[in-house]
């Protein structure tokens, strides 16, 4: 669950802090200053309102997961940010046009309340991965369930619990070292 959580930072904070430089080169309607300085109020207030953003709802459905059966498929880490970044590449596309395009009017605010939403993502992820760790366990969606919108959306009914050694996911959706 916290892969999918993870799979969405990348390509936002990436295509984010370059819209952000693209932003710092173009003089704007109210000027580098203004406008970087907006763009780090709005980080900040991206980062914690993605961060904080339907934290009792995983936290819900963490409590009422149920053990994984020898029936249950377990999607890999590398299919499931495969699948994410395929479903979203255009939307993802669309907002760096407007992150670029925003520099006009507020240089680098786009950008990098783009990259606040990836950053807020990671830690999300992060809180996630200490919540995994702490039940010794991994929580998984069913695949199935993904497929048709986030991993606390009102779609999921429930989430799977494995040992903190299935699949090839650590705790907070990183990628395992082996």
């Amino acid at each position: 669950m916290a892969v999918i959580v993870r799979a969405g930072a990348a390509p936002l904070w990436w295509p984010g802090l370059l819209a952000a430089a693209v932003g710092a080169f173009v003089p704007g309607l109210t000027g580098r200053r203004i406008g970087l300085l907006t763009g780090a109020v709005l980080f900040l207030v991206g980062a914690a309102s993605v961060a904080s953003a339907r934290t009792g709802r995983y936290a819900e459905l963490a409590r009422a997961a149920t053990r994984a059966g020898r029936g249950d498929l377990l999607q890999d880490r590398h299919v499931t940010v495969r699948d994410w970044r395929r479903r979203n590449r255009w939307w993802l596309l669309g907002a760096f046009v407007v992150a670029v395009g925003s520099a006009f009017v507020l240089p680098g605010a786009g950008g990098l309340l783009f990259a606040g939403a990836g950053a807020g993502l990671w830690v999300k992820a992060v809180r996630l991965g200490r919540r995994e760790r702490r039940d010794d366990a991994l929580y998984w969606v069913w695949t199935d369930r993904v497929r048709r919108g986030r991993p606390a959306g009102s779609q999921v009914e429930g989430y799977k619990v494995t040992g903190p050694m299935a699949g090839d996911a650590a705790p907070g959706g990183a990628r395992r070292r082996r």
